[in-house]
């Protein structure tokens, strides 16, 4: 009889703490759609099939989501999810943006970042099955109707190279980006330590380091870079040679990862910095830019947050 009583004390004192825990609710509205992210019909559908409940202000809870504690999990992933991507305003952004911010959910997918293993874990039907994300790899391999390699308006590489010869007898003042990040101008004596290439946008990329990096890598210290490691990642667009093969083409942009785990703590503990065009022009309109860089290599931070695996030799 005593047994009964506590538990049947029990069962009511948890009733009343999870009629508590409703109250509790905060607010998770879905603002208007002003600017649909342009793509292909069937690119859209597996978009909203997979990606719109959290990336999107066209949510759909169902019912096992409404209920606390899960609805905080939700409501937190969801605020979080459209602030790095909302696909209900990236329509706004020019074409090339679009694709860039695509390939990077792309990239998550592929890494197993994305959805969330626990927000998968629960809802199945989040997960991208090998032929939607077939489908997603195939429209952005396909290069846009004015891909930057081959429109007038992409940079000249030949004009670009003169203009550089002229802009070198008078040292570049570059400014440090928004988040104060320095550009360094000495990226370019340092040692090729690996590449790659973005199928999206039609750039091949250089990865180098620095003496403390390459230090690390020769010890075999690539998982927990030491502060003062830096890599520079240079992107220049593809230009086909006419022969059947691709050679770099006109600079597009570099980007710098510096390490200072204490000067950085806020950022992973690094600092992350871009600069466009041959003018140097740092990226984005304040330092909230940082948080691209920061989303972008959240996948690995097993690996310290460093996508790059050098090549042999690179010591």
């Amino acid at each position: 009889m005593a047994r009964m009583h506590f538990l049947a004390g029990t069962g009511a004192v948890l009733l009343v703490l999870g009629c508590a825990m409703q109250a509790y609710r905060p607010k998770l509205e879905n603002p208007p759609v002003t600017a649909e992210v342009q793509a292909p019909d069937e690119v859209k559908h597996i978009l909203r099939q997979r990606c719109y409940s959290c990336h999107s202000n066209e949510t759909q809870l169902p019912w096992y989501d409404k209920v606390a504690p899960a609805y905080w999990i939700v409501q937190h992933d969801v605020t979080e999810g459209r602030e790095h991507l909302n696909f209900s305003t990236l329509g706004s952004k020019p074409a090339a943006a679009q694709r860039a911010a695509l390939f990077e959910g792309v990239n998550m997918i592929q890494l197993g970042a994305m959805p969330l293993p626990s927000y998968l874990a629960v809802h199945r039907g989040a997960g991208v099955t090998p032929a939607e994300l077939a489908t997603l790899r195939h429209y952005l391999e396909t290069p846009p109707p004015a891909a930057p390699q081959t429109t007038a308006a992409a940079p000249d590489d030949e004009a670009q190279y003169k203009h550089w010869l002229v802009a070198g007898e008078m040292p570049l003042r570059v400014q440090p980006e928004w988040n104060g990040v320095p550009f360094m101008p000495e990226y370019k004596d340092w040692k090729p330590i690996s590449s790659t290439d973005r199928w999206d946008n039609h750039t091949m990329r250089q990865i180098l380091g620095n003496e403390i990096a390459l230090k690390a890598i020769a010890e075999g210290k690539i998982d927990d870079w030491p502060d003062g490691t830096v890599f520079a990642k240079v992107a220049w667009y593809q230009k086909p040679d006419g022969k059947g093969g691709i050679t770099t083409g006109a600079f597009q942009q570099v980007e710098l990862m510096i390490k200072d785990s204490r000067k950085y703590a806020s950022t992973e503990g690094w600092g992350w910095g871009r600069w466009r065009g041959d003018d140097l022009k740092p990226y984005g309109k304040d330092a909230h830019f940082q948080n691209e860089c920061i989303s972008c290599h959240e996948p690995v931070r097993h690996a310290d947050h460093v996508f790059t695996m050098p090549i042999a030799g690179a010591q």
